[in-house]
């Protein structure tokens, strides 16, 4: 495909997320790898966001403000996050657009329902400069229930006339655009997923003997975390979030030990924002059967995330909600079978590529699927294979970069 440059002028773009802090977790990080994958076709980007850096007394990102960090082959302009640290708000960042907004062809704006997002659309709408919104899954019904009135209300006032003003609304799977609430607006709807970086590569056999003298490499994780090489790894990478599923996982772990079945479960992730929920987690784990079988890792990053992805047998995720689901993403870029539930909507992809296994959010269906991939080497290695050749052909940055581009011309084209 041309890239931007060679089919005319540059195209020039913001990416407007409330943050891009780690604390966050994948959705805002995409934001950097979409970025620089957009600069490799030869578009000009600038992201503009805030040096927020959690909700709950971390103090913000060390970062320049209001002035251009090279990073990638694209720009980033930090602003201070004030008055409201918790909202991720920005006076500076809505002044800077007003008064930039004309270098621009289009923003990227990531993020409803909050306010520096909600806001830099009005911005965007009243300098004519054209916009889309990627809503983060906050249009999914489920979503929508916690704070309903106050949301419905904030919707009525702000969301309503952005969506009904965007030039496209960009969501991550044909499932979230299906169910997400427009609030009477009709919309333009983009379909494109998110890409993962493939962090380390992966063997020609993903998941080799873990003994094997002649692949040390492949024992990164277990080595240090202190797994016994000949036991089954099952990994839940995500924020620990109730919608994320835990209280249906760790019951059917539970199930699952006590028929025998020999694994080790590390839970990696974690939540700065509701530590209470996390400390809740940790002690009901510690507390269960599981707490001999289990490794609390924390928030992993790096060279482990990437050996932790790599070497696990089994990535679980058993979402009540997921728009897209980046951890299910980058387990399959790395060779690993997944075992989502069907409100992770990429589950169909997940289904139609053979690589994994899907279930109802129920806990026996849960414990039903769990024990099939369990019992099965030759089975996952099978979808494992098949996960990472779905990921390599629509999860690169690359091809999610080229659909982005062809999105952008054709709205830039739209009279």
């Amino acid at each position: 495909m041309p890239t931007a440059q060679s089919t005319g002028k540059t195209v020039r773009i913001l990416q407007i997320v409330p943050s891009i802090s780690l604390v966050y977790g994948g959705p805002s990080q995409m934001v950097l790898g979409l970025s620089a994958a957009l600069a490799r076709q030869g578009v000009g980007v600038t992201v503009l966001t805030t040096d927020s850096n959690g909700d709950v007394g971390q103090p913000p990102l060390d970062v320049p403000l209001d002035r251009p960090v090279e990073l990638d082959g694209f720009q980033v302009r930090y602003f201070r996050c004030f008055p409201f640290r918790r909202y991720k708000f920005s006076p500076d960042l809505l002044r800077w657009l007003h008064r930039h907004a004309g270098e621009f062809d289009l923003a990227h704006i990531h993020a409803l329902f909050s306010p520096v997002s909600t806001a830099a659309a009005a911005v965007a709408r009243s300098r004519h400069l054209p916009y889309i919104l990627r809503p983060l899954g906050t249009l999914d019904p489920a979503d929508l229930r916690k704070k309903n009135q106050l949301k419905r209300i904030y919707a009525a006032l702000f969301e309503g006339p952005n969506l009904a003003g965007a030039a496209a609304i960009h969501f991550t799977s044909a499932q979230e655009a299906k169910i997400s609430e427009r609030f009477g607006a009709v919309t333009r709807d983009l379909v494109i997923p998110l890409g993962v970086n493939f962090l380390d590569p992966a063997p020609e056999n993903p998941h080799p003997q873990p003994s094997s003298p002649e692949d040390r490499g492949a024992t990164q994780a277990r080595a240090q975390l202190g797994i016994p090489a000949d036991r089954l790894l099952v990994l839940f990478m995500s924020r620990i979030e109730p919608k994320k599923g835990l209280n249906l996982l760790l019951p059917a772990l539970e199930n699952l030990l006590a028929e025998g079945l020999d694994f080790h479960f590390v839970l990696a992730g974690s939540n700065p924002q509701d530590p209470d929920y996390e400390a809740k987690i940790r002690a009901q784990v510690e507390a269960s059967p599981l707490g001999k079988r289990t490794t609390i890792a924390g928030f992993v990053t790096g060279t482990l995330k990437a050996a932790l992805l790599r070497e696990a047998d089994l990535f679980v995720l058993p979402s009540y909600y997921e728009n897209f689901g980046i951890a299910v993403a980058e387990a399959m870029a790395a060779g690993t079978p997944v075992c989502v539930s069907r409100e992770v909507h990429i589950w169909e992809e997940v289904l139609q590529a053979e690589a994994g296994w899907v279930c109802s959010c129920d806990a026996g269906a849960l414990t039903e699927q769990l024990r099939m991939a369990l019992q099965g080497a030759g089975e996952r290695r099978r979808r494992g294979l098949n996960a990472r050749a779905h990921a390599l052909k629509n999860y690169s940055w690359d091809a999610i970069a080229q659909q982005t581009v062809g999105a952008y011309r054709q709205i830039l084209e739209t009279p």
